[in-house]
C-alpha cells in the first residue's frame, strides 16, 4: 500500500504489529525515447506491487539520483554523490524516528549504489535496525530472465522499454543497435558521452514484445516481495 494513500493515524496503527518499510529509489535522466522518468517509474512500480499483497507501506519514490555522464542532455538532474548519502541517511533516520525498523531501499538506477554504502555505515549507528539495498532490474532472477530474453540488453534499451515507461506519439527505432565501448565512454565528460551515445541507448533493440517484458516483470515482481517478505 501507498504511504500516500494513508494517514497518520494509520500508520501509527501498522506499526504496532510491523515495524516494515519501502522505500523506492529512482532518478531523472535521458532513456533515449523513454521517459526521462524510466528509473523512478519502474523502482516505484515494482515496489508497489510486490508490497500489496503484503500489506507493507511504500513510501514516495525518491526521484533524483546521481548522474552527473548525462548532464548534456536536457531535463536530467544529478545530485552530487555527498549530497546523495546524506538524504539516504537522513530517510533512514526519519523512518527509525517513527518506528520502523526493516527498510528495503529498491532501487532503479545503477549510479545511486553508493548510497548502499551509505545504508551499512547507518546500520553501524543502528544495530536494531536492518536495511536492505535492492538493485530490482539486476537481482540474479530477473537479470537471468533478461538474458535468456536477449542477451544485449542495457540502459535506455528494450529491457526498460515497458508500457509504462514509453511516451504516447514516440515510435521506437526498429533496430539492435550496437554496444557502445562503455570502458571508453566513461573517459569523457557529459559532453563526449553524448557525443559518443548519440540518442542515450547503450546498445540493443529499443523495444521487443510486451508478452517478453511481462515476463520480466513478473519474475522482478516475485524477486523483490520475497525480500519484503523473509527477513
Amino acid at each position: 500500500m501507498k504511504i500516500s494513500d494513508m494517514n497518520w493515524l494509520q500508520v501509527e496503527e501498522y506499526l504496532k504489529t510491523d515495524d516494515r518499510a519501502v522505500v523506492p529509489l529512482g532518478c531523472t535522466e535521458q532513456h533515449a525515447y523513454l521517459s526521462l522518468s524510466v528509473d523512478s517509474i519502474l523502482a516505484e512500480r515494482v515496489a508497489v506491487e510486490a508490497a500489496a499483497p503484503l500489506g507493507v507501506p511504500v513510501f514516495p519514490v525518491q526521484a533524483y539520483g546521481i548522474t552527473p555522464y548525462f548532464m548534456a542532455y536536457p531535463g536530467t538532474v544529478s545530485l552530487k554523490a555527498e549530497t546523495y548519502l546524506r538524504l539516504i541517511a537522513d530517510i533512514l533516520d526519519s523512518l527509525r524516528r517513527t518506528g520502523f525498523r526493516r527498510i528495503l531501499f529498491v532501487n532503479g538506477h545503477g549510479g545511486n549504489t553508493p548510497g548502499q554504502t551509505a545504508c551499512i555505515e547507518w546500520m553501524n549507528a543502528n544495530p536494531d535496525c536492518r536495511v536492505r539495498f535492492h538493485n530490482w532490474w539486476n537481482a540474479p532472477r530477473t537479470f537471468a530472465k533478461v538474458k535468456e530474453i536477449d542477451p544485449v540488453a542495457s540502459h535506455a534499451s528494450w529491457m526498460e522499454n515497458f508500457p509504462w515507461t514509453r511516451l504516447e506519439g514516440v515510435v521506437q527505432p526498429d533496430r539492435q543497435k550496437p554496444m557502445v565501448d562503455l570502458e571508453r565512454m566513461r573517459t569523457f565528460g557529459p559532453e563526449g558521452v553524448r557525443e559518443i551515445l548519440g540518442d542515450g541507448n547503450f546498445g540493443g533493440r529499443y523495444q521487443r514484445s510486451d508478452e517478453e517484458m511481462n515476463a520480466i516483470w513478473s519474475v522482478a515482481l516475485a524477486e523483490t516481495r520475497e525480500l519484503i517478505e523473509n527477513w
